[in-house]
């Protein structure tokens, strides 16, 4: 993990940017946990793609994100998105604690693998679960599971698929400029590139699936603009 210099937002509050990444194998388990204290600001990446290796004994990699923000904090948690290499295993939980006035911008998105070199939706098995609670209350559960024959005919042309949610009464200006800036969107049907959005509770959430990681990418930085002007500096400016 590397801690960038903090950035200030202000008299009092400070963003906090910090990167990780890196990839899985034979059977890895991580865990992170978050504390973001009332008033403060983080924004937390990784340097690259997570790779899931595959390995001989076929074990299950494993990550755990749990986060806690407190009153009038902000959380911006974008990492690359997670590569699952043919025959690899990876199960994912992250959950995120709210209190009153907090912020939370989540990406949560992943690959069909190594596309390039064939492997497409040819991993074994890929499990994502994101929970977020408000005031101790659960407002979002958003749950993926990916990795019979079936699924991989379901993903047709496509090698991306990212979620974007929004939440918390912090994010009210971002999901109202998500909402309006969506609304009547046409969906191409064939388009290489097809987006969606809805209101949920406690805020908004974006999906995307594009024919590649450049297409989502280019889809989903318009959306985060607004980051910039929250943390006081834009963390993708020396990476995108």
């Amino acid at each position: 993990m590397k801690i960038l210099t903090p950035v200030s937002r202000g008299k009092s509050v400070h963003a906090c940017t910090t990167s990780f990444g890196g990839g899985l194998v034979a059977g890895d388990q991580t865990r992170l946990w978050l504390s973001i204290g009332a008033g403060a600001g983080c924004y937390l990446g990784t340097q690259s793609s997570t790779k899931i290796y595959c390995n001989p004994a076929q074990l299950q990699c494993s990550h755990v994100t749990t986060a806690h923000l407190g009153a009038g904090a902000l959380l911006v948690f974008a990492p690359d998105p997670v590569q699952p290499y043919a025959g690899s295993r990876f199960t994912q939980r992250q959950e995120f604690r709210l209190e009153a006035g907090a912020g939370l911008v989540l990406l949560d998105w992943f690959t069909s693998g190594r596309a390039a070199r064939g492997e497409r939706w040819i991993f074994d098995r890929f499990e994502s679960r994101n929970d977020v609670y408000v005031d101790g209350e659960s407002v979002f559960v958003d749950s993926i599971l990916l990795g019979t024959p079936e699924d991989r005919g379901h993903m047709g042309r496509f090698n991306c698929v990212a979620m974007l949610a929004l939440m918390g009464s912090g994010m009210k200006g971002a999901v109202d400029g998500l909402l309006a800036g969506m609304a009547g969107r046409p969906v191409n049907r064939r388009g290489a590139l097809v987006s969606s959005v809805s209101p949920c509770r406690g805020g908004a959430l974006l999906r995307v699936a594009g024919q590649s990681v450049e297409l989502v990418r280019q889809e989903l930085l318009p959306h985060l603009a607004f980051v910039a002007e929250l943390l006081g500096d834009d963390p993708w400016a020396r990476k995108w």
